[in-house]
């Protein structure tokens, strides 16, 4: 995992998380093994289905377009111009939207009281859509350069505020802000499986032991005591999927084939893998036929050219400065 340009890293991790909601994407809400029943050989195409395209992205990577815009043409963190986009986007009438995001988003009420007034009345909010559309505000928040300690506290407390936009339980934004950390400690080219117990560290003392149950070295998926469009399930099954295979093609398939919530779980294993192993390890079979159209936003429709030229210029990049060695199909 050590060898990677950073610029590879970063395209894998935008990219890879959209691959990895695309190539879920048809596969939601079914049993466990439905990757591998699709699939025996284990090489997986975007096949379509569930009422997507082949290569078609989902709500899940929609949102993370509409963060990673907003922070740049915001110079930062925006929020009342995030929330405004996802309200627009939301209006605009997208094939999927989770309950939560979109009682929140169309309930009329401020940006900053939104999702805490949902999650008052309903008493339940940590859903994992905060964590599917981490990948580019993770990549934005770590810029390097800063002390450890320093940057792991700066995308960490982003990681919240972005969260709680939608969210009005803590606990999804604890698991968003240890996804940062981790797509942070990956871009910088070391394990981010290494860097759980400092992201754990990190944690709000509340939550600290919930999250350090699902993200400990011998979890797996089946110790989920909820469905895992929940967000400690959802990310404890990236993790589980990232630490039991040793390539982003594996690490895919494995978490597809948990069944339940497929795409946002391979979102977020795509997130994690991508920045681990590189865009160069995602398979051109999958980047060719990806795809992300923008709901309310016109006839925009991003293609994997545009999530790495987007990735480039969130880790404060040139957009030319794209490496020989990532391949664009």
């Amino acid at each position: 995992m050590g060898s990677l340009s950073r610029q590879d890293r970063v395209a894998g991790a935008v990219a890879g998380s959209a691959v990895g909601d695309a190539l879920g994407a048809p596969f939601e809400f079914g049993p466990a093994g439905v990757y591998t029943t699709r699939f025996p050989d284990g090489a997986g195409t975007m096949c379509g289905g569930g009422g997507w395209d082949p290569g078609e992205a989902t709500d899940d990577t929609q949102m993370a377009v509409l963060v990673g815009e907003s922070l740049l043409e915001r110079g930062g963190l925006d929020l009342p111009d995030l929330f405004g986009r996802f309200r627009r986007w939301a209006a605009g009438g997208p094939k999927d939207i989770g309950l939560q995001t979109e009682d929140v988003l169309t309930s009329g009420d401020p940006w900053d009281t939104a999702a805490a007034l949902h999650f008052r009345v309903n008493g339940r909010a940590a859903g994992n859509g905060s964590l599917m559309r981490a990948a580019t505000s993770a990549v934005y928040f770590a810029r390097p350069g800063r002390p450890a300690d320093e940057a792991r506290a700066a995308t960490m407390g982003a990681a919240r505020r972005i969260a709680a936009l939608t969210h009005g339980d803590r606990a999804a934004w604890e698991g968003t802000a240890v996804l940062h950390e981790l797509i942070r400690v990956a871009l910088d080219g070391a394990d981010p499986l290494a860097a759980v117990p400092g992201a754990l560290a990190g944690v709000h003392g509340d939550h600290r032991a919930r999250w350090a149950t699902v993200l400990a070295p011998g979890w797996h998926p089946d110790a989920a005591t909820e469905f895992n469009g929940a967000v400690w399930p959802c990310l404890g099954t990236a993790l589980w999927a990232l630490r039991t295979t040793s390539s982003y093609e594996n690490a895919l398939a494995s978490a597809i084939d948990v069944g339940g919530d497929t795409d946002t779980v391979a979102a977020v294993t795509g997130a994690l893998a991508g920045a681990a192993y590189g865009f160069g390890a995602i398979p051109s079979r999958w980047t060719g036929p990806l795809h992300v159209p923008l709901p309310g936003y016109g006839d925009r429709v991003l293609r994997t050219p545009d999530l790495v030229a987007l990735a480039g210029r969130l880790d404060g990049l040139r957009t030319d400065a794209i490496p020989a060695d990532v391949q664009l199909p």
